[in-house]
Formats: structure tokens, sequence, C-alpha cells
């Protein structure tokens, strides 16, 4: 069963959200990845949202470009911890109507925003959600936090021999 569901609003932001697939997939989480548009599938998003839970998710990452509604209607609709990806996309003014669409949500509705493009990070997130029932996906993500350590101090022996 899928633990964590990567959705974006269109085919293009799949460059991105791969890195956020990438992960999941490192860290030996199962993952569900589906186009849903909030502007041009609404009636697709509010049923994914609504059910998401039901099929055994447990975080929902969230990608999109421009006015960038997905996340926050995700978020709107759905139990689920909700991460949203601000995706720099053709029709986007640099990325800030993304980024400023996702994180400025209402009270009552939060989705937690990584950065521009930042899909890695929102996997890594996600895992740290699914962590905290799994103590198999807890021991990897500390593992790669380790592995993350050692390449600074690495690289740091290089410089300073």
């Amino acid at each position: 069963m899928a633990k964590v569901g990567i959705i974006m609003g269109s085919e293009s932001d799949l460059p991105v959200m791969q890195e956020a697939i990438d992960i999941l997939k490192e860290f030996e989480i199962e993952t569900e990845v589906d186009i849903v548009s909030a502007h041009r599938t609404p009636e697709k998003m509010l049923d994914y949202g609504h059910q998401a839970h039901q099929r055994g998710l447990k975080a929902i990452i969230a990608g999109a470009g421009g006015a960038a509604h997905l996340p926050g209607m995700i978020a709107a609709v759905s139990p689920l911890p909700v991460i949203g990806v601000p995706v720099k996309s053709s029709n986007s003014i640099d990325g800030w109507d993304s980024v400023l669409s996702i994180l400025q949500m209402p009270g009552g509705v939060p989705v937690a925003t990584v950065a521009l493009n930042g899909a890695k990070n929102a996997g890594i997130l996600a895992a740290q959600i699914v962590a905290t029932s799994d103590t198999s996906i807890l021991d990897k993500v500390a593992q790669y936090k380790e592995g993350l350590k050692a390449k600074v101090i690495n690289s740091s022996k290089k410089l300073n021999p």
C-alpha cells in the first residue's frame, strides 16, 4: 500500500517532482504519483483529497506552479499533512507567485512549504512524517542524515588536510 502521495498540477511539473519520488524510493517508501490539477480537474482533486487517507497514505506532497492552488486545496479537504512544493513554471513570476500561494495559507489550513523547486526536501520531510510511526524508516532517515554529515566532514578534510 502506498504511504506517500505525490501530486502535481501538470506533467511539466514532473522534472521537479521527480526528486521527491527518487528520495522516497531511496528510503524504500512506497509512493503513488498522479497529475491532479486544482483548476482543470477540480472534481478529481477533491476526490483525491477526500480519499487519500483511506488508501493508506500518511502524507501528501503537492507541487504546483503559477497560482499554485493545489497544495492548499488538498490541505483544505484532507486530514493528512500536506507538503507544498512551489514550482517555477513558464507562467510564473520568477516562482514568487507559487511560493506565496502555498506559503500564505489561512489559519486552520496548514501546508508545510519547502523552497522553490525543493521537491527533494519535500520527500525527506514526508519520510520524517512516515518515520514517526515506522522505526525502519526512522533508521533510514537517521542514516541519511549521518551520510550528509560525513560528506561535510570529508569535504572539510580535503580542504584542510
